[in-house]
C-alpha cells in the first residue's frame, strides 16, 4: 500500500482545511475559484463556528452578499469584465435541494453545511422530490422513488454486535491473518458452552494466562449494559441474557495511554456506493477519553466504568470530565492532536494510518455481501428508487504497540455539535462544542460535496465548454492574443471551500484487497437464485436450482443429500432467531452450505482456495448457461419475427448482470483449469 500520509511538520492545532499529521494525503489541488493559495484570512472558507455566526446574522441577504459572487443590482458592468456575468450564471444555477425533516440530532451540523454550500433546505419536507433526503436513524421510507438517501437499507441490522461478529468471523475463517484486528468473540447464549470449553482449554494449555472478558448486549448503545468479567461463570445468564443476546469478547488489557488515560478513536467513514464499492475515510476524527487513570483489570477495579469504558455518554457523568475548549485538551479531542503527540515521540504515524485504512476496507468488505441482499430486497433492480450512501462511525482502540483494533461500527454515529452543561443544580443548557463542530461539520459538508447530483451535470457542461474552446482555438491559431475570445473555466460553485476532508481509499487500493472479496461473489450467486424480488431468503427450490445449474450434484452427492444439507443448515440458523419474518435460507446459512460444498469438492486445500475454486466453477457453468439461453432466445426471436411480433415474456434473453459472458476460448481454458484443480 502506498504511504497513507506524511509525517507532521509541527504540532499546531489542526484546522478544518488542513490535513492532520500523518493523515491520508490527498492529491494536490489548485485553490478553488482561482483564489491564490496564500490568500489572507477572510478570503477563504470561514471556520464552522465563525461561519455559523455570520450566516445567522446574514439571513435575508445583505447588500454585500457572500464573497466570490457578484452582487445583484450594483449598476452596469465594466466593458470586458466577466466577473458579474459569471456571478449571474451562478445565481441562476439550480440549487441542490435537501429534505432534512428526519435529520434529528444531526440537524444543526447539517444546517451549517447546507449554508456553506448554499444549497436549499426543506426542514418540513417537500411535495416535489428532493435531490437528497437526510435521515437521522435508518432507511425507512418506501415512498422515495428518486434522489439519494443517506442510509442504506439493512445497515442498522448489519452493524449490530452479533451480526458484525458473525460477518468478521466468516472472513477470519477464510483469511485468519488478515482479520486479526477484531478480538476473539463468542455469541451468547447459543455459544456459551463453547465459550466455557475454549477458555478452560486455553487456561489448561497456559496456566499463566489470566484473561479478562467484556460482555456487550447486542442491541446496546452508549455503553448500556456493558460489563467486565474474569471468568465465564461470572456471566449474568439469568433472565436478561436470554431475552437480550450479547457478544462476549476478549478484553484488550494493554491499550495505548495518553496522560495515563485510556481512549478510543471515532473515525468517520463514507460508504458512497455498494456497486461499485466506493469508500472514503475522514482525515480527522475524535478521541474519547476515560476519566480515571487506567490500571489493568483486577477483581477490585472491574466495575470502574470510568477507567475501562471510553463511551462519551458514560464519562460525561464523571466528576473528572473536562469539556474541551480546544482540540488538544479535555476529555474529547481531535485524532490529529493525538497523532501529533505520537509523532513527537517518534511513532510511525504513516504506518498507523496505513493499518487503519486496511482495517476499514477489510471491515467494509466483510459487511457488503449481506448489505447487497438487503439492498436488492428494498430497492429491487428495475424498480424506481433512490441511490444510497452512508456515514459510518468506526470505533478503534490502539494497543500499546500502536496496532489498531476494531471495537464496533456505528450505523448512526452522533453528529451533535453541542453538549449539555449544568449551569446550576438541575439546570442544563446546550453549549457549542468546538471539537465536535470542527470534525463533524466538515464530514457532513464534504459528504454532500461528494454526492452532489449537480456535479456530473457540471462536468458534462465543462467538457462541452472545453471542446468548444479547443475548436475555437484551433480555428484562431493565426490570430493574435487580443483577437481570441475569453473562456473562464476556473469558476466553481465550491469556490472558497476548503479541500475535501474525505480521502478515497477504495477503489484506490482495490488491487491490494480484491482477493478478499470471495463472500461478495458467493452473495452474487445467492441473489441470482432468490427468484422472487424483495425477498432475503432462499427457498428449497432455489437451492436445488443453484445445485443443478452449477452442476454440483453427482453420484456421490445426490439431490436427496442436497435436500438434507439445506434442511439441516436452514433449521440451525433459524433456531438462532436471526429472522422469523420469512422462511428459508438466509445468506449466512448459504455461505456455510457453500463452504461445506467447497470442502467436499476440493479436499486438502486451504479453505479460501477451496471456496475460490468452487466460485470459479459455478461462475463458469452459469456463464455457459447464460450464453446458451441468449443463443436460444435469439433463435426463437428470429423464427417468431417471420410470423408474429416477438413475445419475450418469460424468456431469459439477457444474462444476469453479475455473470459476464465468456467467449469460447476463455471458457475452454478455464474449464481445463478446473479439471486440474488449479487456482
Amino acid at each position: 500500500m502506498e504511504p497513507a500520509g506524511a509525517p507532521p511538520q509541527g504540532c499546531a492545532p489542526a484546522r478544518e482545511a488542513e490535513e492532520p499529521p500523518g493523515s491520508p494525503a490527498l492529491p494536490a489541488e489548485e485553490p478553488q475559484g482561482g483564489q491564490p493559495a496564500g490568500a489572507p484570512p477572510g478570503e477563504g472558507a470561514p471556520s464552522p463556528a465563525a461561519g455559523r455566526e455570520r450566516e445567522r446574522g446574514r439571513r435575508g441577504a445583505g447588500p454585500q452578499g457572500p464573497p466570490g459572487r457578484a452582487a445583484r443590482g450594483r449598476g452596469r458592468r465594466a466593458p470586458g469584465r466577466r466577473g458579474g456575468e459569471e456571478g449571474g450564471r451562478a445565481a441562476r444555477r439550480p440549487r441542490v435541494t435537501v429534505d432534512s425533516s428526519k435529520a434529528k440530532t444531526s440537524l444543526e451540523a447539517l444546517k451549517i453545511s447546507l449554508r456553506q454550500l448554499r444549497w436549499r433546505e426543506f426542514p418540513f419536507g417537500r411535495r416535489l422530490p428532493c435531490d437528497i433526503y437526510w435521515h437521522g436513524v435508518s432507511f425507512h421510507d418506501n415512498d422515495i422513488f428518486s434522489g439519494q438517501v443517506n442510509k442504506f437499507p439493512g445497515m442498522t441490522e448489519m452493524v449490530r454486535k452479533i451480526t458484525l461478529s458473525r460477518a468478521v468471523r466468516t472472513m477470519q475463517d477464510l483469511f485468519p491473518l488478515e482479520y486479526n484486528f477484531y478480538p476473539r468473540s463468542w455469541i451468547l447464549p447459543e455459544e456459551f458452552p463453547l465459550f466455557v470449553a475454549e477458555v478452560r482449554m486455553m487456561k489448561d494449555s497456559d496456566p499463566s494466562w489470566k484473561p479478562t472478558f467484556i460482555v456487550k448486549p447486542d442491541g446496546g448503545c452508549q455503553g448500556d449494559g456493558i460489563y467486565l468479567i474474569k471468568d465465564p461463570s461470572d456471566i449474568r445468564l439469568t433472565g436478561s441474557i436470554q431475552s437480550r443476546p450479547a457478544v462476549v469478547q476478549e478484553y484488550i488489557c494493554k491499550p495505548l495511554l495518553v496522560d495515563k488515560l485510556k481512549f478510543d478513536i471515532r473515525l468517520y467513514v463514507l460508504l458512497k456506493s455498494l456497486e461499485p464499492l466506493e469508500i472514503y475515510i475522514a482525515k480527522d476524527g475524535l478521541s474519547r477519553f476515560c476519566t480515571e487513570p487506567y490500571q489493568e483489570p483486577t477483581l477490585k477495579n472491574l466495575h470502574q466504568v470510568f477507567m475501562h469504558l471510553t463511551n462519551y455518554s458514560l464519562n460525561i457523568h464523571s466528576g473528572n470530565f473536562i469539556h474541551s475548549d480546544n482540540v488538544n485538551t479535555g476529555s474529547k479531542r481531535t485524532f490529529s492532536s493525538i497523532l501529533c503527540r505520537l509523532s513527537s515521540r517518534g511513532a510511525d504515524v504513516k504506518k498507523l494510518w496505513s493499518d487503519i485504512i486496511s482495517l476499514v476496507i477489510k471491515t467494509i468488505i466483510a459487511l457488503t455481501p449481506e448489505l447487497k441482499v438487503y439492498y436488492q430486497s428494498d430497492i429491487p433492480a428495475g424498480k424506481p428508487g433512490p441511490t444510497c450512501f452512508q456515514i459510518l462511525g468506526f470505533d478503534i482502540l490502539l494497543m500499546k504497540n500502536l496496532k489498531p483494533m476494531l471495537l464496533e461500527v456505528n450505523a448512526n454515529p452522533s453528529m451533535r455539535i453541542e453538549h449539555e452543561q449544568e449551569l446550576s443544580p438541575g439546570v442544563f443548557e446546550n453549549v457549542p462544542s468546538p471539537v465536535d463542530e470542527e470534525v463533524k461539520v466538515a464530514v457532513i459538508r464534504d459528504t454532500l460535496r461528494l454526492v452532489d447530483p449537480q456535479k456530473k451535470k457540471r462536468k458534462d457542461t465543462q467538457c462541452q465548454t472545453l471542446e468548444h474552446v479547443s475548436e475555437a482555438n484551433g480555428e484562431l491559431l493565426d490570430a493574435g492574443p487580443a483577437d481570441r475570445p475569453e473562456y473562464d473555466t476556473t469558476k466553481s460553485p465550491e469556490a472558497g471551500l476548503p479541500s475535501l476532508c474525505l480521502k478515497q481509499v477504495f477503489p484506490k487500493y482495490a488491487k491490494q484487497f480484491n482477493y478478499l472479496r470471495l463472500v461478495d461473489r458467493v452473495a452474487a450467486l445467492f441473489i441470482r437464485f432468490l427468484g422472487v424480488k424483495g425477498t432475503t431468503k432462499l427457498g428449497p427450490t432455489g437451492f436445488r436450482t443453484f445445485i443443478r445449474n452449477c452442476k454440483l450434484s453427482n453420484s456421490n452427492f445426490s439431490m436427496a443429500s442436497v435436500d438434507i444439507l439445506y434442511i439441516d443448515i436452514t433449521r440451525r440458523w433459524n433456531s438462532m432467531g436471526i429472522d422469523h419474518k420469512e422462511s428459508g435460507m438466509c445468506l449466512q446459512a448459504f455461505v456455510e452450505a457453500f463452504f461445506c460444498l467447497a470442502q467436499k469438492k476440493y479436499k486438502s486445500l486451504p479453505l479460501h482456495e477451496q471456496v475460490a475454486l468452487l466460485i470459479d466453477f459455478c461462475e463458469y457453468h452459469l456463464a455457459a448457461l447464460d450464453e446458451k439461453r441468449l443463443v436460444c432466445g435469439r433463435g426463437i426471436m428470429e423464427r417468431q419475427s417471420a410470423v408474429v411480433p416477438c413475445q419475450t415474456d418469460g424468456l431469459h434473453l439477457t444474462p444476469a448482470a453479475h455473470t459476464p459472458l465468456l467467449n469460447r476460448t476463455v471458457t475452454a481454458s478455464k474449464f481445463a483449469d478446473y479439471r486440474n484443480h488449479r487456482y
